[in-house]
């Protein structure tokens, strides 16, 4: 079963991996993530790509009406919401039930958020998301 290695190591078949940055291997072979540093690099990172949307449509944080970050970690969405000054129930979450759904985070969200009548015509939604290989972007889209 897929469960009998929970808690090993994860060994990389390759040897030219490159060490460096907080979501790197670390070492040769072993995959490793620095889960404080990585925390402060998605807040900072997603918070300028949010603010850097917002100022090129001409919206600051108080026009937003929803966030719909991707749903990778319930502390980074929560300092997100915050940072944005936004509300919690502003912020879509569903991390907690469906866990990290990857690349469809945040169309997840947003079609149960949409669905369930919280977002609405004419609303503001912000989207943000970081990734694989520490990349992060943003939309903003209205409903």
């Amino acid at each position: 079963p897929h469960t009998e290695r929970v808690g090993q190591t994860l060994r990389v078949a390759c040897s030219a991996i490159e060490c460096g940055g907080a979501g790197s291997t670390g070492g040769t072979g072993l995959l490793r993530m620095a889960g404080k540093e990585v925390f402060r690099h998605a807040v900072s990172k997603l918070a300028a790509v949010v603010d850097q949307a917002l100022a090129a449509n001409g919206l600051t944080h108080a026009d937003i009406d929803w966030l719909v970050p991707h749903q990778a970690n319930q502390r980074i969405i929560e300092a997100m919401g915050k940072k944005l000054n936004l509300q919690p129930e502003r912020v879509v979450v569903s991390v907690d039930r469906h866990a990290n759904t990857s690349a469809a985070s945040i169309p997840l969200a947003l079609a149960e958020a949409r669905g369930d009548g919280r977002i609405k015509n004419g609303d503001l939604v912000v989207m943000e998301a970081i990734g694989g290989g520490l990349t992060w972007g943003s939309a903003i889209a209205r409903f």
